[in-house]
């Protein structure tokens, strides 16, 4: 498998099979460059434009990606996939609603997008998400989870790998925090970015690694 960092929350995740993007963007309202890309499968978290622009992603296919955009289980091509309902705040959507967080089963590795998400997850939540190899976490505070809160999610997932995103980078229109704040809390500061990760059940660290993508 093959995940390479699209900018704030989106990933492109490649396998032996497929190949998914999360939570495309409008360049015009993060004011970063979404790149030329194609996907069969594409998960949105919620409908902010930040996170929505599915019209960016191409496919092979003739009537475009599979779009997934809310909880459910779903299998695409091999890749099976479970939409957990969460909220983007700390109290219960009232400030910006609901948010979904997907477990995503791929080349037999279980990958976890947390979306927006803006609190700590409940109990079921936990135990629906059970098992994460890879844990991609919203960092930035403001409009989600910060350092702090992102390291308590971490803790409570127990990933073998974490992959920092939605934090403050060169050209984003709006102000986020650092991804060096989660760093910090985890203990893990000075890691170099790297522009992929490369990786297979077998080759999962023993402890918890942090990788941050460029």
């Amino acid at each position: 498998m093959e995940i390479t960092h699209l900018g704030h929350a989106s990933f492109k995740i490649r396998g032996k099979q497929a190949s998914l993007v999360t939570d495309p963007f409008s360049p015009q309202m993060t004011g970063l460059k979404f790149p030329k890309i194609e996907a069969d499968i594409v998960t949105v978290s919620h409908n902010h434009e930040d996170h929505n622009a599915i019209s960016n992603v191409k496919s092979q296919m003739s009537n475009g990606p599979l779009v997934i955009s809310g909880p459910g289980e779903y299998e695409v091509q091999g890749v099976k996939i479970l939409g957990v309902s969460t909220f983007h705040d700390s109290s219960a959507g009232s400030e910006r609603g609901q948010n979904t967080v997907y477990q995503i089963k791929m080349d037999g590795l279980t990958l976890i997008h947390l979306g927006d998400l803006g609190h700590k997850l409940e109990t079921k939540e936990i135990e629906a998400l059970n098992g994460v190899d890879i844990l991609m976490v919203p960092v930035g505070g403001v409009y989600t989870l910060d350092g702090k809160g992102a390291t308590q999610v971490v803790g409570q997932l127990e990933p073998r790998i974490v992959i920092p995103m939605h934090y403050q980078v060169a050209g984003l229109k709006f102000e986020l925090e650092a991804v060096d704040k989660f760093l910090k809390e985890l203990g893990k500061e000075g890691i170099n970015p790297q522009p992929k990760l490369v990786i297979t059940k077998d080759k999962l660290p023993e402890e918890l690694e942090v990788i941050v993508l460029e």
